[in-house]
């Protein structure tokens, strides 16, 4: 009898399970992009996973990139965004401060409208996470670093346990169409290491403090590995981030697979007011997935500051 109350517990919670898992896909569904209002400003997050530049074949190899790399760029043509930061846009050939950039090179030769912010020489400027701007609208006035780290302005210095490098890049905007001027900071935390999260994001709410102190207007963007109500995302709503309500996925695991709530998100503090609600675009482009999560997009209105 216990056994067979055992058998069915575990068939019920599987089934649960299952239909949770279900529910969370069909709810996830995909959301017609329209085009932004004439006011706005149109920001994004788009991690797009790494490039291995050691493997031909193979899931994120040189041979991977080949298929992808149309499909991304319809991405991005897709997003119709302002200002996207970008997360793991990285040609990896082991070590730090590589100088080829695949992802990089590409999109900016097929998107010449575009310009890529927060790069530049990699012995001093990582490169990896840059955020694109749309050149005949924004100026680009500044752009800076630091990495999640007890040395935060030591370049590609490991995280708080020792693990790989993680950072967050930024860059200061005028934009020529209101002459408001705002900054955009691109996060990405571990995904491995809860205590990484939760001391990156404490790093980033002490740096953008002086900023939202001097009523600076701010986008924070990226993946944060970390859904509504955990602490890594409270951390940064307790220091006084307002993010835009995403529902549904971000990251589909390469197949399309929606499986738990966001962990890409975009949020704002100061002169901006989000008009709608964010979308997160779900589908195939060219019929191939570009990379492993979704690009995330929210529309603002800017004023200049009081």
């Amino acid at each position: 009898m216990l056994k067979t109350a055992i058998k069915v517990l575990g068939a019920t919670t599987l089934a649960l399970g299952v239909l949770v898992g279900c529910q969370t896909i069909r709810n996830s569904g995909t959301t017609p992009l329209s085009d932004p209002p004439a006011d706005a400003l149109r920001v994004a997050t788009y991690n797009v996973h790494y490039i291995i530049l050691g493997r031909e074949t193979g899931a994120w190899s040189v041979g991977d990139w080949e298929r992808r790399k149309t499909p991304l760029d319809l991405a991005f043509k897709a997003m119709n965004a302002d200002v996207i930061g970008f997360q793991e846009m990285e040609s990896f050939g082991g070590g730090s401060g590589g100088r080829i950039n695949l992802a990089l090179d590409w999109l900016l030769e097929n998107n010449p409208g575009y310009a890529a912010a927060a790069v530049g020489d990699p012995s001093v400027f990582p490169s990896t996470q840059p955020i694109f701007y749309r050149a005949d609208r924004l100026d680009l006035l500044d752009q800076g670093w630091f990495f999640f780290s007890d040395t935060p302005d030591v370049i590609y210095s490991r995280t708080f346990n020792g693990s790989y490098p993680a950072f967050a890049s930024w860059a200061q905007f005028r934009d020529t169409a209101t002459g408001a001027v705002f900054r955009v900071i691109n996060i990405h935390t571990d995904f491995g290491s809860r205590s990484n999260r939760l001391q990156s994001v404490e790093l980033v709410a002490e740096r953008i403090a002086p900023w939202m102190a001097a009523n600076e207007t701010l986008f924070a963007v990226g993946d944060l590995n970390a859904r509504r109500g955990d602490r890594v995302f409270e951390v940064l709503a307790d220091a006084g981030l307002d993010f835009a309500p995403v529902v549904g996925s971000t990251f589909h695991f390469n197949r399309g697979i929606n499986l738990f709530g966001a962990i890409d998100h975009i949020a704002r503090s100061g002169n901006a007011a989000l008009i709608g609600d964010p979308v997160v675009l779900r589908q195939k482009f060219n019929g191939q997935w570009p990379t492993d999560h979704y690009p995330v997009i929210a529309d603002y209105r800017l004023s200049a500051a009081p």
